[in-house]
């Protein structure tokens, strides 16, 4: 059987364990809520609301416990990627690398497969999934969230708030919203006009919405000069545009106020205090300072109960006060305080990791060299990001995956793993699989070129590593305040890869990135392969020698633009107090469509194996309904069995201001060799539609569109015209 099926058999199994408890409507969840909150009395329901504090809780934060009515202590735990500060869980792939998946399955699956083990430890409310967008490729935490593109990013969202729902665990979109730098992040304004708003930005947190989502932090910036917790425009639009029954927690600190952020809509400030008071309940802008503006009418009452009542009701809907959620298991703060044996990281979860880790593997370029067969008898491993370094699970000198010594796995900051044991890295798994007939040689430091020079010229095949890191601003790694100063590759990346083509005729270079790279070396004569590895979580290592063997087929597709130069991207990191988004709806591959540019590798590609044709391609209006049917056959006409992500592009009317195409469909689909299959998209008046700032609604122009199908957004395969 090959590795492929394995994988995916694993998926099927975690699948049969996906349903803890059918979540309950939330007509049903109020309708619990109601009675509870009105027993309550003021200072109660501010408590409920209002964080205990930093540093002295067992979770990120913690509500107050009420008593008499009895109410929890609700667990709030990072991170989008799985349970931050403890030990014995599972480092999954990183939210870009599942995005680079380009499959609604694996994605809902991810989501399932963390929520069990935040479950397990206790945890009420996950902090995730992060749906903000990769709006630069210097963006610091551009990998915790889906890409470039808001159709993809919103259907990943929707997967992952299904997944982790399923586990009866609050899921928290976020951040809400424009949050798409680091720098100067607490004090910038994100400027933003009604239509890219709504097209781009509020799209995914929509998708969140309908899919059941209890749970949405806002975020640290300023939008349109108002801080995000208190801003009342745009969180009006998730309540009441959105009609988001849930409630909205801060992110930790980004509480500017106490009367201005409880009447324009946010509903738990966490995590409670000032970081540097020594009393923290009493520091907070919320808790005694709000229960004083109730009293003095600055905020009315009501306010606070319907607070309450959303996070009331987030509890009943996710059917937590039936017991599904257990003790709490963390100290986030001392590991050595609590028995933090639990172990929540099973094997199902782990050939899960493995198996999301290998389908987001993009294969950029391949000159034939790959799959590397057993006649391949020796190879060169070069590159420190090919090996593992204990600095890595070593909380002082690597706090939170701030520091870049080995193999790059996630980026850095709260919204990563802490304990990520073990590692497989690259090395590990390719000497595994290969097997005990293939001679190794190694270089492992990247200042070392004459080392890097002697190796590569040692084996058949020289495989380098580089890599390219970033996170949240609260950590500087190598002069990088979160976001990235520049797209190198880090640790003399460049270099290394240069040395290596020079001294070996075939060359694979592997990356492991949070984002776009430049690729100075691209064109080297001696470069047969590309691996664009993203980041790939712990089971890094055997999920890239799966995909390299051939045991799977790479399927993974970039959820961005890859430029040819930094200079080509149609945004740049905002230096001053305003933002201004002034590229509007052309947001990645779109300004590179839009100004006739061409990347180095577009959003939406990546190889196979194999090779897939497109025909027969059939479009259908039904105006009475207002779906357009759109149907397509793919025929795989290599000699691998493999996957195919088809991708549909609309065209819109000339006169509707649209970009030249935006994505409005994909499907990932399994092909055995020699056989075709039918795909089908539906688009709906949501894919259809445009947002009018006039009418304040969406609305479908009229005109004449184009469906465009494809391998990517630069690889059109396939071409229909329809009117509505």
């Amino acid at each position: 059987m090959h590795l492929c099926s394995i994988a995916f058999s694993s998926l099927l199994i975690v699948q049969g364990l996906s349903l803890v408890a059918a979540q309950r409507s939330w007509e049903e969840a109020y309708s619990l809520a109601r009675p509870l909150i009105d027993q309550m009395s003021l200072e109660q329901k501010v408590n409920m609301t209002t964080g205990m504090g930093w540093t002295i809780t067992p979770c990120v934060g913690n509500s107050h416990p009420i008593t008499n009515p009895d109410f929890p202590s609700m667990c709030y735990q990072d991170s989008p990627l799985g349970v931050r500060m403890a030990h014995n869980v599972t480092a999954w792939p990183a939210g870009i690398t599942a995005a680079a998946t380009f499959d609604r399955r694996i994605l809902n699956l991810r989501g399932v497969g963390m929520a069990q083990e935040f479950r397990e430890k206790g945890v009420h409310v996950q902090l995730g999934p992060a749906i903000n967008f990769m709006r630069t490729p210097q963006g610091g935490r551009g990998f915790e969230s889906f890409g470039e593109d808001p159709f993809l990013t919103g259907a990943c969202a929707s997967e992952t708030v299904i997944g982790i729902q399923s586990q009866g665990v609050i899921a928290t979109a976020k951040h809400f919203i424009l949050n798409d730098q680091e720098l100067n992040r607490n004090t910038a304004s994100s400027n933003v006009d009604d239509r890219t708003l709504h097209e781009i930005y509020l799209w995914p947190f929509a998708r969140a919405v309908e899919s059941g989502c209890a749970g949405v932090m806002c975020a640290y910036n300023l939008v349109n000069g108002s801080h995000a917790c208190e801003d009342k425009h745009t969180l009006s639009l998730l309540k009441n545009e959105l009609g988001f029954q849930g409630f909205v927690t801060s992110d930790w600190w980004a509480t500017h106020s106490t009367v201005e952020s409880a009447n324009h809509g946010m509903d738990v400030d966490m995590p409670g205090n000032d970081m540097n008071q020594d009393d923290p309940y009493s520091s907070s802008f919320w808790g005694r300072n709000l229960t004083k503006a109730v009293k003095n009418g600055s905020v009315d009452e009501t306010r606070v109960t319907d607070m309450a009542l959303r996070v009331a009701a987030a509890y009943f809907k996710m059917k937590q006060d039936t017991g599904i959620i257990p003790e709490t298991k963390l100290n986030s703060f001392d590991l050595t305080k609590v028995d933090d044996s639990v172990n929540v990281k099973t094997p199902q979860h782990t050939r899960l990791a493995r198996a999301i880790a290998a389908a987001g593997t993009v294969l950029l370029a391949n000159d034939g060299i790959l799959p590397l067969t057993r006649h391949d008898t020796s190879l060169s491993i070069i590159g420190s990001d090919a090996f593992m370094s204990p600095l890595l699970n070593d909380p002082e000198k690597c706090s939170d995956f701030g520091c870049d010594p080995a193999t790059l796995i996630q980026g850095w900051g709260s919204g990563t793993v802490t304990f990520a044991d073990p590692i497989i890295a690259p090395y590990q798994g390719l000497k595994e699989r290969a097997g005990s007939h293939v001679k190794f040689e190694t270089a492992r430091d990247n200042w070392d070129l004459d080392a890097v020079a002697k190796t590569a010229a040692a084996s058949d095949i020289a495989i380098v590593f580089a890599n390219a890191d970033s996170g949240e601003e609260y950590l500087t790694v190598d002069g990088n305040k979160g976001d990235r100063n520049n797209l190198t590759l880090w640790n003399n990346g460049d270099a290394i890869i240069t040395t290596t083509a020079n001294n070996n005729k075939n060359t694979i270079v592997v990356i492991h990135s949070v984002g776009a790279v430049t690729m100075p070396w691209i064109d080297h004569p001696n470069i047969k392969a590309v691996v664009w590895a993203n980041l790939p979580g712990e089971q890094s290592g055997h999920a890239l020698a799966d995909v390299m063997f051939g045991d799977i087929n790479p399927s993974g597709r970039l959820p961005y633009t890859i430029a040819k130069k930094a200079e080509d991207y149609g945004a740049v990191i905002g230096t001053g107090s305003n933002i201004d988004y002034t590229e509007k709806l052309l947001l990645g591959y779109r300004w590179f469509d839009e100004h006739k540019i061409d990347p180095l590798f577009p959003f939406g590609h990546g190889l196979s194996y194999t090779t897939f044709l497109y025909n027969d391609l059939e479009v259908h209006t039904h105006r009475a309904s207002e779906v357009v049917s759109v149907s397509v056959h793919v025929t795989n006409v290599g000699h691998f069995d493999g996957h195919e992500v088809v991708q549909l592009y609309l065209d819109f009317p000339d006169n509707a201001g649209e970009p030249p195409k935006v994505l409005r469909g994909f499907d990932k689909i399994y092909i055995r060799a020699g056989m075709n299959r039918k795909v089908h998209f539906d688009l709906t008046k949501t894919e259809l539609s445009i947002w009018d700032t006039d009418s304040q609604q969406w609305v479908i122009p009229s005109g004449t569109f184009r469906v465009m199908i494809g391998a990517s957004s630069r690889d059109i395969r396939a071409v229909r015209s329809f009117r509505m």
